[in-house]
């Protein structure tokens, strides 16, 4: 599965928004319907995981935690506590839980980025300017682009 795009949309008052028919679609075609949901590590957005990626960022997260150090565990109890499974209704909506809209700063409407494997929600008021201005961007990608290149013509 690999969500990509920037669509807009609007919450109810009960929280339910519907989720873009392309995710929608992608996400069935995967057969996957379970959702898990939580607050972005970074970002003050909120985080949607098919079931396969949330399950392969968990084991990836377990397999660098020593379940025998203190604080890896709080690292983990922290990581999965803030998780809610959500699930697509018949009329391809999800219920966003109040805590996780009060996390967001989402009041109604909201815009749906595809990451590849995740789709991230955000309140729309705060995507209004671009994450970075487009000089900033291409001098990043360029760097990024060209660093890798140059490690596998040297490796």
């Amino acid at each position: 599965m690999r969500f990509i795009g920037n669509i807009e949309a609007k919450s109810d008052s009960k929280g339910r928004v519907f989720v873009p028919a392309y995710f929608r679609r992608a996400l069935q075609a995967a057969g996957s319907s379970k959702l898990m949901m939580r607050k972005d590590i970074f970002q003050e957005c909120l985080v949607l995981y098919p079931e396969g990626s949330w399950n392969k960022q968990l084991d990836t997260l377990r397999s660098r935690l020593d379940r025998w150090n203190s604080h890896h565990q709080m690292i983990f109890r922290q990581f999965v506590a803030d998780v809610e499974e959500v699930n697509i209704d018949s009329n391809g909506r999800i219920l966003i839980p109040k805590r996780y809209m009060k996390m967001a700063g989402i009041e109604q409407e909201v815009r749906f980025i595809g990451m590849y494997d995740t789709i991230e929600i955000w309140a729309k008021e705060k995507l209004e300017q671009p994450f970075m201005d487009a000089a900033t961007f291409g001098a990043e990608i360029e760097k990024i682009m060209t660093e890798k290149k140059e490690e596998s013509n040297n490796g």
